[in-house]
C-alpha cells in the first residue's frame, strides 16, 4: 500500500467516485480520459480533479491526459485495495442479510469471509458458503480469519459491545450503520453511516427547492 499521508480526508472521500467513473470508463473503452471529462462523470469540476490528483504524485500528460488503466492501478494502491480485503458482517438481519448479497463489494476488493448474529434461529444457518457464527465466537473467528474490516449491522443497544468484541480481535476497521457513536482505541479507523441522517439531509435539500448533493 501506497503511504500518503499528506492526502486531505476531502479527497480520499473523492477518490472512490474517481475510481468508480474510471472504471466505468474502462468498460467503455476509453483509454485515455482528461480532468475535464473525469469531471463530467463524476459531478465535479476539473479544477477539483487535478487539485485532488495533485496530492497523489505524478500523473497524467499535460495535453494528452491520463492512461485510464494506470490511473485505475494508482488510485487502488492509494486506497489499499490492490489486494482483497477480508471483511466480515455482524447482524445478520434485513440489513446485514442485503450487504451480503451485494456483488459491488467482490468488484471492489472486498470479500465477506465471516457472518454472525445473536439469534439463536440464526446462528448454525448458512448464506452462500458461509455459517452464520454466534457473537460468543466473534474474536476467534476474526483472528482466524484474518478479517481486517467489520461491518456493524447490529441494533443500536448492542453496538457498542460488538464493537469491543471486533477491537479486541485486533480488528483496525470498522464500518458503523448503527445509529449510535462508537468508543475505540485512537488507533481504530471508524466509518459512520447513519441511513436516517442521509434522508433528513435530503429532506433539507428538497425544503430548500430540490437543489442536488454531490
Amino acid at each position: 500500500m501506497e503511504r500518503n499521508a499528506n492526502v486531505p480526508g476531502a479527497t480520499i472521500q473523492r477518490l472512490p467516485a474517481y475510481l468508480r467513473c474510471l472504471l466505468q470508463a474502462q468498460t467503455n473503452q476509453m483509454p485515455l480520459v482528461n480532468s475535464g471529462s473525469i469531471a463530467e462523470m463524476c459531478g465535479t469540476n476539473a479544477a477539483q480533479v487535478r487539485k485532488d490528483f495533485s496530492y497523489l504524485g505524478e500523473l497524467g500528460t499535460r495535453g494528452i491526459g491520463y492512461d485510464v488503466g494506470e490511473l485505475i492501478g494508482h488510485i487502488s494502491r492509494v486506497l489499499g485495495i490492490v489486494e482483497r480485503r477480508r471483511a466480515a458482517i455482524i447482524g445478520f438481519g434485513k440489513l446485514g442479510g442485503a450487504l451480503f448479497g451485494y456483488s459491488g463489494f467482490g468488484e471492489r476488493g472486498f470479500e465477506i469471509v465471516a457472518l454472525f448474529d445473536a439469534d439463536p434461529d440464526k446462528i448454525g444457518t448458512t448464506a452462500g458458503a458461509l455459517t452464520v457464527s454466534g457473537m460468543d465466537e466473534v474474536e476467534s473467528v476474526l483472528r482466524g480469519q484474518g478479517v481486517e474490516i467489520v461491518i456493524l449491522a447490529t441494533p443500536a443497544a448492542v453496538t457498542q459491545s460488538a464493537a469491543d468484541a471486533v477491537v479486541s480481535a485486533g480488528v483496525k476497521a470498522i464500518l458503523n450503520l448503527a445509529p449510535v457513536s462508537l468508543s475505540v482505541p485512537d488507533d481504530v479507523a471508524v466509518r459512520q453511516v447513519c441511513l436516517s441522517t442521509d434522508l433528513q439531509i435530503l429532506s433539507f435539500h428538497l425544503a430548500q427547492g430540490g437543489a442536488s448533493e454531490r
